[in-house]
């Protein structure tokens, strides 16, 4: 690159300030770590404005440079097209956030992705009326897989908040009945959800149930094939 300086009256003056104005410019690049297409045209424009007159940038390289900086901004558009798309495909799905304020506290809210806005070149999720950028983005729960984990969570507590399958007493059979049931409603593949424990205590709990009722294992009641 030419030398940066100032002519006034035909003479080379003020080159320290010409100087200055050039390494701001790139200290405020270098700081944010990014350059954009705004910073590469300041840049552009400071070498234009300060370059040594005796020793002018050719057209050769300003054309060089403006390509570079065609590539840039389109670059970005894409980008910025990329990340838009990707946001939008994520309305209607269930998602959990992982966010970190200034103090270093990290929350993870969740929840359906209603809508999304697209602010300053970012966008953003619009969950239970709160906007979230999408850099904050930790999981995309499939639907069928939510339900599935939470199902076979309430069950497990359900089935622990019976007593010991030796100590059911005819009051209890109703809500064993509803532990069953339950079970019986579940798809194929909610069941494997459910871990190996809780599916030998249901077992239990089972047998012990036609026991008290006299149900017949090719009966209504207390099937878990």
């Amino acid at each position: 690159m030419s030398a940066i300086a100032q002519v006034i009256d035909g003479k080379i003056v003020n080159q320290g300030t010409a100087a200055d104005a050039a390494n701001g410019l790139s200290t405020a690049v270098e700081a944010s770590n990014e350059l954009d297409k705004d910073a590469f045209l300041q840049l552009l424009v400071a070498q234009m404005r300060y370059q040594d007159p005796l020793e002018p940038t050719s057209n050769t390289e300003y054309i060089s440079q403006l390509a570079t900086f065609s590539e840039l901004e389109e670059m970005q558009n894409v980008n910025a097209s990329m990340e838009m798309s990707r946001a939008s495909s994520l309305v209607g799905q269930y998602v959990f956030m992982k966010v970190t304020d200034s103090s270093g506290y990290t929350t993870y809210p969740e929840g359906q992705v209603d809508y999304v806005v697209y602010q300053g070149g970012k966008a953003y999720l619009s969950i239970n009326e709160t906007l979230y950028s999408i850099d904050d983005l930790d999981t995309v729960a499939d639907a069928d897989y939510l339900l599935a984990s939470r199902l076979a969570t309430s069950f497990s507590a359900a089935l622990n908040k019976l007593p010991k399958p030796e100590n059911l007493t005819q009051s209890d059979l109703d809500s064993v009945k509803e532990v069953i049931d339950v079970y019986e409603n579940m798809t194929v593949y909610q069941r494997t959800f459910i871990s190996n424990d809780d599916m030998t205590l249901l077992e239990k709990y089972v047998e012990q149930y036609k026991k008290m009722t006299g149900s017949e294992e090719s009966g209504e009641d207390g099937k878990t094939e």
